[in-house]
């Protein structure tokens, strides 16, 4: 990649919520490449609306093209990274003068947005033919797929089992208690403190660690993802991982010891919930310092990124209600279901890609 423009060329390896964000922020500043191994942005948060509303993914998925109109996009996974230069899983080498790192964890989705449409369609299918599901999982994904099952196919027999002692776990436990409340008055079976051996389903009979046979006819696995973290340990990145495959970064978001390279989103060690309006704001603080540094500007403009205190969240049940945590209040029903669980901030986001709501 020549340098033009500026002469800054920004690689940003990643085009979830925080990549795509800084690569649409900075691309008129800088000669701007985002790599990504799909050719489209999906808002993760509504991804679940989208299974049981296909036609909602329309809005919620976006190629990179459409608000990256002066950058380049190379559809590829990264596989390794040297001081000066990106590689691609098909060999390309794109040289940077400034490295963004925002590859989240490891999703495996399809290519293009078309086949990630037809995915929607396919699970909604799935949905729609079975009389009972069992979700694998009782996070904010679990939850919040049983909502929307609940609510827009009442008719359904749903089983959610979750290997914890309660609901929701990364908040507090009076939010998970109006989570489980709210489900149950849907007819929601909920079961704690268990697993399911995925591996040995007969006929739709699902086995649990306390012996209890569930029967399904599917399933929805709705649990943690690893990070995609794992090709940085060949890199000359490979001592700034931590043991649990995160990137260590400063208060400014630079990887630790490293002025030219960033790193945001799940993927970093920041001691706070991983939630995605805190990647945008990371995002934020990578852009204003990025900035400020091919301006030439002094370190005392930099920016630093201050972790959330207190876990605030949202979580959608259904098309109308929500529970929502905040530092000194936690509330469910038709409030903050006003808040989030109508659009799922999709307008909100595709605004702040440039794009019309």
């Amino acid at each position: 990649m020549e340098k033009r423009g500026n002469g800054n060329r920004v690689v940003v390896v990643g085009g979830g919520v925080a990549g795509s964000l800084v690569a649409k922020s900075l691309q008129f500043d800088a000669h701007v490449t985002l790599i990504d191994p799909k050719e489209y942005f999906e808002i993760p948060w509504a991804n679940l609306r989208a299974m049981v509303e296909p036609t909602f993914a329309e809005r919620t998925l976006i190629n990179h093209r459409d608000y990256l109109t002066n950058g380049d996009i190379v559809t590829s996974t990264v596989v390794n990274v040297t001081e000066t230069e990106v590689l691609t899983a098909d060999g390309c080498q794109i040289a940077y003068d400034y490295l963004v790192i925002a590859t989240g964890h490891a999703d495996h989705v399809p290519k293009t947005r078309s086949e990630r449409l037809d995915q929607y369609k396919a699970e909604n299918q799935k949905i729609k033919s079975a009389n009972s599901i069992l979700i694998v999982g009782g996070g904010p994904t679990g939850v919040e797929l049983a909502g929307e099952i609940a609510v827009d196919f009442p008719e359904k027999n749903i089983t959610l089992v979750h290997k914890g002692s309660r609901l929701l776990e990364f908040i507090g436990a009076k939010a998970a208690d109006k989570s489980l409340n709210w489900l149950e008055s849907r007819n929601v079976v909920v079961k704690l403190e268990q697993s399911v051996d995925l591996n040995s389903v007969t006929d739709g009979h699902y086995q649990t660690s306390h012996g209890e046979t569930i029967e399904a006819d599917c399933h929805f696995l709705c649990i943690g993802k690893p990070l995609a973290s794992a090709w940085l340990r060949e890199t000359v990145l490979k001592n700034d991982i931590d043991s649990q495959g995160r990137i260590k970064v400063d208060e400014l978001l630079r990887v630790k010891g490293r002025n030219n390279i960033f790193a945001l989103g799940d993927i970093t060690d920041i001691p706070e919930i991983k939630q995605g309006f805190l990647a945008q704001k990371q995002a934020e603080v990578v852009v204003k310092n990025l900035k400020v540094i091919m301006e030439g500007g002094r370190e005392c403009r930099l920016v630093t990124y201050k972790p959330l205190s207190s876990v605030l969240a949202i979580v959608s049940l259904g098309r109308k209600d929500a529970v929502a945590q905040f530092p000194f209040l936690t509330i469910s029903g038709r409030i903050p279901g006003f808040i989030k669980s109508g659009d799922l901030f999709v307008g909100k986001t595709r605004k702040q890609m440039g794009l019309t709501s």
